[in-house]
């Protein structure tokens, strides 16, 4: 018989308790951003034997609905780039060349509307996160996967009756 926790009861035991940390954001950041680039290498690493041709890899990152203080990675691959969502990650696995390309990052919706609104007031730190977030809105990202993926695209640009 298994004797550790469960993740259900560690999440509730930890907002049912006032528990002073006992290591630092940076800690907990370095740890988590470590964990995330081996899942991200592992994906290539289980898949790039099996797909014969370029792939790409999609982060989701989710709350969990019953523990809102439990936020999981979700890490697959795809052989056509994704739509761009809020909460995701994309890169592309260059086959031939054995090169990981960085696509984009798209936050959640709330911080997403947030950057969008107060632009002209983003630290120069979150720039390039502000970045993907505007071409998300505008539909440059979405072209892009069109693109990646040799599709038409095929948008529909609506105009009022002056013609803008």
């Amino acid at each position: 018989m298994d004797n550790r926790e469960t993740i259900g009861k560690i999440s509730r035991d930890l907002i049912l308790k006032d528990i002073k940390s006992t290591h630092s954001i940076k800690e907990q950041g370095d740890a988590q951003l470590s964990d995330y680039e081996k899942n991200v290498y592992k994906c290539i690493e289980d898949n790039k034997h099996v797909i014969a041709n370029d792939f790409y890899v999609v982060v989701l990152t989710k709350k969990e609905k019953l523990m809102q203080n439990v936020i999981r990675n979700y890490f697959y691959v795809r052989l056509s780039c994704p739509t761009p969502n809020y909460d995701q990650i994309v890169y592309k696995y260059h086959k031939k060349d054995e090169r990981i390309e960085f696509l984009w990052v798209i936050p959640d919706r709330e911080i997403s509307k947030h950057m969008k609104k107060e632009a002209a007031s983003t630290p120069p730190d979150q720039w390039e996160l502000l970045s993907y977030v505007l071409k998300f809105a505008d539909g440059s990202l979405y072209k892009l996967a069109k693109d990646l993926n040799g599709e038409e695209d095929n948008t529909i640009i609506l105009k009022d009756k002056h013609g803008n």
